[in-house]
């Protein structure tokens, strides 16, 4: 089969590190789909645990990684060995209601979208939203739609989204083709919104499909403040900004790309990880020269980056407003609003 004639249907695609009883729970839950993958992929990232072990006989078909390379370089290896139009993604501590994949590719065939997303709900409080679809700001930090908020009319409503969250989400395989690869320098935070943004640059859009519900434990191999994580976090933050702003954009958006990446350092050192974030900037600046060499605005009107960063900041100012401020972006706005 050469690249472009993959059969139709979907892959699965789940990374996993140590995450056994997770990885198992997920599979379970692929076999109940009213509408199952063709086939599951467990990209294995040198786990320790028996999940290679688990994950054959429950049917998967495995990749071994000899080294951990991060979910996003999982998940490019997984993408590559997909032999069907769609790829499902998921993280391993998602469990997909049974018609989860049924409703995402009914909606995103319908409406021809490039990728579909769902209704994330916290594992413990089903009444919570643990994401929706993502939304950058011009200071290069992100917010996921709905996070924490209660579940309500804001987050049943359909809608065209730039920026899909790959924590259990449909994509076309082409698309990769198209924009390339998960950044897997990132390995993982963040690397979504960067694949978003590019996918957004080039004019490919998605569907956030409501009726597609999945629980999301969030975070359950580091935990969200775990150091690791925040040095991650805070490290990818300025290298987004480093490989997708050009110049101008720089200059024009020198005060909001400061403040926003500060005001996440203050929100880090409150959680005792203002270490983290610092040495997440410092590799940053290490590796900042690079970024901006191979940077992909090259060739691309600033314009268009400004169309979409606007739009997205503007957005996720409308959902704070009518579902309650949250700390971070409080103050993010009132420094940076209409500068």
């Amino acid at each position: 089969m050469v690249p472009g004639e993959e059969a139709a249907g979907v892959t699965a695609v789940v990374p996993n590190w140590n995450g056994r009883e997770r990885t198992e729970r997920l599979l379970e839950a692929l076999q109940a789909q009213s509408r199952p993958p063709e086939e599951v992929i467990v990209v294995d990232n040198g786990s320790e645990d028996d999940s290679v072990e688990m994950a054959r006989r429950r049917g998967a078909r495995v990749i071994e990684l000899r080294h951990n390379a991060g979910f996003a370089g999982a998940a490019n290896r997984g993408v590559e060995a997909a032999r069907t139009a769609w790829v499902a993604i998921l993280n391993n501590d998602v469990e997909p209601e049974p018609e989860w994949l049924e409703r995402l590719l009914a909606a995103a065939e319908q409406s021809g979208a490039w990728f579909a997303t769902s209704r994330l709900l916290v594992g413990r409080d089903r009444g919570l939203i643990e994401g929706t679809y993502d939304l950058l700001c011009r200071g290069g930090c992100a917010w996921r739609a709905g996070h924490r908020r209660a579940d309500g009319p804001e987050w049943a409503r359909m809608r065209r989204i730039r920026f899909p969250p790959l924590t259990a989400a449909l994509v076309r395989k082409e698309l990769f083709r198209r924009v390339g690869p998960l950044e897997e320098r990132f390995e993982f935070g963040l690397e979504d919104v960067e694949f978003g943004l590019r996918c957004a640059l080039a004019g490919y859009g998605g569907l956030y499909v409501p009726e597609a519900v999945a629980v999301h434990e969030g975070s359950a191999t580091l935990g969200v403040w775990h150091a690791d994580t925040i040095r991650r976090l805070s490290r990818n933050q300025a290298l987004l900004v480093a490989k997708h702003y050009p110049g101008r954009a720089l200059l024009e958006w020198a005060w909001p790309i400061t403040a926003a990446q500060l005001l996440w350092g203050l929100v880090a050192l409150r959680r005792g990880r203002f270490r983290a974030w610092l040495r997440g900037k410092w590799e940053a600046l290490r590796l900042w020269r690079g970024f901006r060499r191979e940077a992909t605005w090259r060739g691309t009107h600033p314009r268009r980056l400004r169309r979409i960063l606007r739009a997205s900041e503007a957005e996720i100012y409308q959902l704070q407003r009518q579902t309650g401020f949250d700390p971070y972006w409080r103050a993010y706005f009132a420094l940076t609003w209409l500068r």
